[in-house]
């Protein structure tokens, strides 16, 4: 269906149409006479008159009788509902006359009077000059002439636009409408618009019902790329009448496949046990002795109960309460019924896939053996790496000590100075090169007002560039390094080098648990291949390496 759709939007197809009007939920009597009419209206084409002459006759759509039914042109997707008018328009040749079908609006008969290829949409810019009632046009055009003289001496369009334009909403963007495809605006507006070839381009002024118009392309937006266009298209065709048509499709495909007996005579009784309180949330299941009786029966071994029919209706009381607008209680049921049938067999349907598919069946076994893995892998090494405390200190001790050790430290004091006085920070620096930090804070500190603060870190040699780039010595300072947040300065001072040591456990356990992983998970394949035998065939294996 999504291949269909994008088939189909690479075209734009002209459509005239005679229409009957008939109800969704019309009565057979009504059916019958709407039904007689368009036939008539058929038979009339076939003797040999014109499409607009049949459609005067017949045709009950107002806006378009006197135009011969014309609808102008229109591309995929045609609104919901109207699914079978765009499969009328895409298939039926140009210059003939469809077949009868249905839309919500009625019964239909469609004429395609052109093809061409698809528009796409346009941005655009207009200047309007509406036409009032009781004043004299000409001023109107006069005014639009006006503009476009302006344009062509070089005037700037979004600035006249602002300012005489005389559609507000838009005025205000320089004119600009936005995107917009075919059949949205009337037909000289649209064709005014996209003769123009250009982005910049515009056209002279030009009339429609609204007034007199300047209309300027900014950009042109074609057809996607296919696999693009594709995805757009996805959601769309989902949301679409399209989609459950093809739903019920395969519904009856499976039906015919596999037997469906329904068990009317349960349903009946199962009625008729039913009260006004079916149509509210309060219901709840009351079949009673009932329950275990077989409703349905797929295929020659599923048979379903009427109390998985009543856990079917207790799930979607959505739908069981909305049926009260529509149905009587037998006929809310009925359709109920009727849906749940359809959800049974697409739940056969899809148990049955693994032995109507190979391919799906291996599939399935690819994902089921790689959860299984997967959890097994988790118990055995992730886990246990983690939870095995008395494992892992004993592996880091036996194993690994002297794999984990410390490079060459630097402990740092980190000096932050709120204050932006450039003077006293040259003080701090100059008391702190020879002082330790405590101080350092008690010489500058006051009881009512602390300026300067410390943070006391240690820093492996070359895993921080600020401390690197630093003479790697005790008493080094760094550069002031501005705070412009808290107005301020900060600096670094090395206290301390302490030579390479090793790591303890606590020190190295990410790095630890790690390794501890990587020996449970080597010690559970040498468990399992002592386990298992495992033969490899060399000359198979030497074949597919080219």
């Amino acid at each position: 269906m999504i291949q269909e759709a994008y088939d189909r939007i690479q075209e734009d197809v002209r459509i005239s149409h005679i229409l009957v009007k008939l109800d969704a939920n019309a009565s057979p009597e009504d059916t019958v006479i709407a039904r007689k009419k368009i036939l008539a209206a058929q038979q009339t084409l076939s003797s040999g008159k014109s499409f607009p002459e049949v459609c005067k006759l017949f045709s009950e759509d107002e806006s378009t009788v006197n135009s011969g039914g014309d609808l102008g042109y229109f591309t995929a997707l045609f609104p919901s509902g109207f699914y079978a008018l765009e499969s009328a328009a895409y298939s039926t040749p140009v210059g003939k006359v469809s077949q009868i079908f249905r839309t919500k609006l009625g019964y239909h008969l469609v004429r395609v009077t052109d093809r061409r290829p698809a528009r796409g949409e346009l941005e655009v810019a207009h200047i309007l000059v509406r036409k009032i009632k009781g004043d004299n046009s000409a001023d109107a055009r006069t005014k639009i002439d006006s503009i476009y003289y302006l344009l062509k001496k070089g005037g700037d369009f979004d600035a006249l636009a602002k300012e005489l334009s005389e559609d507000k909403l838009s005025a205000a963007k320089g004119g600009n409408i936005g995107f917009f495809g075919i059949n949205r605006y009337e037909s000289a507006f649209e064709e005014a618009a996209f003769g123009l070839f250009a982005d910049g381009d515009y056209t002279k002024p030009f009339e429609t019902s609204s007034g007199y118009h300047i209309v300027k392309r900014i950009s042109k937006r074609g057809i996607d790329a296919e696999d693009l266009a594709k995805r757009r298209l996805e959601p769309l065709v989902k949301r679409d009448e399209r989609f459950e048509l093809a739903k019920t499709s395969m519904i009856e495909k499976i039906k015919a496949e596999i037997g469906v007996e329904e068990q009317n005579d349960v349903l009946i009784r199962y009625t008729q046990m039913q009260n006004d309180s079916f149509f509210t949330f309060l219901w709840r299941p009351q079949a009673g002795k009932l329950a275990s009786r077989t409703i349905l029966k797929l295929g020659k071994t599923k048979e379903i109960p009427v109390s998985a029919f009543e856990d079917y209706l207790l799930k979607n009381a959505g739908k069981r309460v909305n049926q009260k607008r529509t149905n009587d209680l037998v006929s809310s049921i009925r359709s109920l019924y009727d849906e749940f049938i359809q959800d049974e067999c697409i739940k056969y349907e899809e148990s049955q896939l693994e032995d109507k598919y190979p391919d799906f069946k291996a599939l399935m076994r690819e994902y089921e053996e790689g959860i299984l893995l997967f959890e097994a892998t988790k118990r055995i090494v992730w886990d246990r790496a983690g939870q095995d405390s008395i494992g892992l200190e004993a592996f880091f001790r036996e194993e690994a000590k002297d794999k984990y050790q410390w490079g060459e430290r630097a402990r740092v004091t980190y000096y932050s100075l709120k204050s932006g006085d450039t003077k006293l920070l040259e003080e701090v620096r100059d008391y702190a090169d020879g002082q330790p930090s405590d101080k350092v804070l008690n010489k500058f500190n006051k009881k009512d007002e602390v300026i300067l603060s410390t943070r006391e870190f240690l820093y492996e040699h070359g895993k921080n560039p600020a401390v690197d780039e630093m003479v790697w010595a005790v008493g080094t300072l760094s550069y002031n390094e501005e705070d412009k947040r808290n107005k301020g300065w900060n600096f670094m001072k090395i206290e301390e080098i302490l030579p390479p040591a090793p790591k303890t456990l606590d020190e190295a356990r990410g790095y630890v648990i790690a390794d501890y992983q990587d020996k449970l998970e080597k010690d559970w394949i040498k468990e399992l291949k002592e386990r298992y035998s495992v033969k490899v065939n060399q000359q198979v294996f030497e074949s597919l390496i080219k």
